[in-house]
């Protein structure tokens, strides 16, 4: 089988399981969070933080418990951090020095998952476990709650209450992301990834000495980072690991976890806001970048020429074989294209429009289908901005799902897209006008600026894959990726809810026959060309002096 026809069938296989789950994921988790049931294990939880679930919150409340809960928890995983050199089950790894700790604990919270250490030489069980896989957890439950916020207020009308923060964390965590968790982690085992709390050993002699390991809850680790679009691996080499990334069908199994819950996202704001088919038209945009981008991936990446290239039948520079350039592409746009930023192969290595496309999938913003409740809330934000722009064209009053698109909703959305571009390029001016920054990049010129680019971007997206050839573990990267990743995350859900609260204020808007139709295919291509034209215009002068013109100078 050629190595092209071996990428299309795996491409073809995970269209069909994530087709197969789209629609009992989609309403069951539209059943979670409509349903005014308790369990018991959700009480105890309530009880324990003191939360009353059944109070309804207005934005200002719920962004607030957003807030609240996101700074303790930076604050615990700082902590944590900080004093494992004197817990059980360290492994004789010492403490983490203060900005990496702050880095790691920023990154954790904010569903970045940025790493600038090695995983398996700097972090012992408790931290992994304890810390770092519950905030993939909980931070991942945050996203989603904040997607449902926003959808809530399409829903309702001439009401400010957005549903109850602690309620939607929890449910999310105990409901969605454990369950899926438990099974997709028998799923890895089962495949080969390891999974126990073994101490450090040797595992042969090598020339120049012994290469030591230690084991670890890898494989339950691997599947939340994956489902809760983290990204943030038990090993620097990350899912290009064999203990987390076995084979090729452990590779499938974890695409399909990244884009599962995002794509089925879409089914569950159909759900929620009564129409399937506003649900279907979102899911058409996601679905038509994703492929779009994947395509264009496995194209640039199968086809580069030279007799290297032409010998490995491919740019498999960078990629493990057990993966090929095939299941490579199809992670490194998976992974991009949400903000998992997990890896199983180095995008420093791709080809310079392939390592271009890994960039500009971020600073799409990370919604086709993007991370889990970020990518729908993103591109529902994108949706707003697409009406106004068609209300525009026709003269008329935009409308999106029965609300008026007006001055304060738009000013909204607008600081929104925003946020992100103005972290990314101005972290980035500063690093490239500054000597200590600069000097951290392995490469000169075109791609040495692509490195740093790509950090920021990566930072502020929420993403957290790194182009592999930059040492961020520096004080200035480890605080200002930091302060990116944070800004880039909570900034953002500000405006969302601020959003949200304004649309469940109004009175819906009865349909006319001026009304945009915005479940039709029409409006999927209006949107599509909406978020490449934005995306184009904000990053094409930075993309032209890294990956362009390092892709058309080779």
């Amino acid at each position: 089988m050629s190595p092209v026809l071996a990428g299309v069938l795996q491409l073809l296989a995970l269209v069909v399981a994530l087709g197969l789950s789209y629609r009992p994921l989609g309403d069951y988790m539209a059943k979670v969070y409509s349903s005014e049931k308790h369990f018991k294990p959700e009480k105890w939880i309530y009880k324990a933080i003191g939360a009353n679930p059944s109070v309804e919150m207005r934005w200002p409340a719920y962004l607030r418990g957003v807030l609240a809960f996101s700074a303790v928890s930076v604050l615990f995983l700082y902590l944590l951090q900080r004093v494992q050199g004197r817990l059980p089950g360290s492994l004789g790894f010492v403490s983490i020095d203060p900005d990496q700790a702050f880095n790691t604990a920023a990154s954790f919270v904010a569903n970045t998952n940025w790493q600038s250490y090695y995983g398996e030489q700097a972090m012992g069980h408790v931290v992994q476990t304890g810390g770092l896989a519950v905030q993939n957890f909980v931070s991942a439950a945050v996203g989603i709650a904040v997607a449902v916020a926003l959808v809530r207020g399409f829903a309702r009308s001439r009401t400010g209450e957005l549903g109850n923060f602690w309620a939607d964390l929890v449910r999310g965590t105990v409901r969605i992301l454990l369950p899926i968790s438990v099974i997709g982690a028998l799923v890895l085992v089962a495949c080969g990834a390891i999974q126990n709390f073994s101490g450090i050993h040797e595992v042969g002699q090598f020339t120049g000495g012994a290469q030591q390991w230690n084991g670890g809850a890898v494989a339950s680790q691997e599947v939340i980072k994956e489902l809760g679009t983290n990204g943030g691996g038990y090993f620097n080499a990350n899912s290009a690991h064999p203990f987390e990334n076995p084979n090729g069908l452990s590779n499938l199994f974890e695409i399909y976890l990244i884009l599962v819950i995002p794509f089925a996202l879409t089914r569950t704001f159909g759900r929620m806001v009564g129409s399937l088919r506003q649900g279907y038209a979102i899911l058409g945009t996601m679905a038509t970048i994703w492929v779009g981008f994947t395509a264009l991936m496995m194209w640039t990446e199968f086809t580069h020429h030279g007799p290297a290239f032409d010998l490995a039948g491919g740019a498999m520079e960078g990629k493990e074989t057990r993966f090929g350039i095939g299941g490579s592409s199809i992670f490194a746009v998976a992974t991009t294209l949400t903000s998992t930023g997990a890896v199983n192969s180095f995008h420093s290595s791709y080809t310079g429009f392939g390592g271009g496309i890994t960039m500009l999938g971020m600073q799409l913003g990370e919604i086709a289908p993007g991370g889990v409740g970020s990518g729908l809330y993103g591109m529902l934000i994108m949706a707003v901005i697409a009406v106004f722009i068609a209300g525009l064209m026709v003269g008329r009053t935009p409308e999106y799902l029965g609300k008026k698109i007006g001055t304060r909703e738009i000013k909204f959305a607008a600081c929104y897209i925003l946020v992100t571009p103005a972290l990314v390029l101005g972290f980035t001016a500063v690093a490239m006008a500054l000597d200590t920054p600069s000097n951290s990049m392995t490469n000169s010129g075109a791609h040495g600026f692509s490195e740093i680019l790509y950090a920021y971007t990566s930072g502020a997206n929420n993403n957290g894959s790194a182009f592999a050839g930059l040492n961020a573990d520096t004080q200035w990267f480890n605080t200002t990726i930091g302060i990116a990743m944070l800004l880039g995350r909570f900034l953002p859900m500000v405006f969302v809810l601020a959003l949200a609260g304004s649309l469940a204020e109004q009175t819906p808007v009865p349909e006319t026959a001026g009304t945009l139709r915005t479940e039709k295919p029409l409006f999927t291509g209006l949107l599509v060309g909406t978020i490449l034209i934005i995306t184009g215009l904000t990053y094409f002068p930075a993309l032209a002096l890294g990956p362009l013109a390092e892709g058309l100078a080779a």
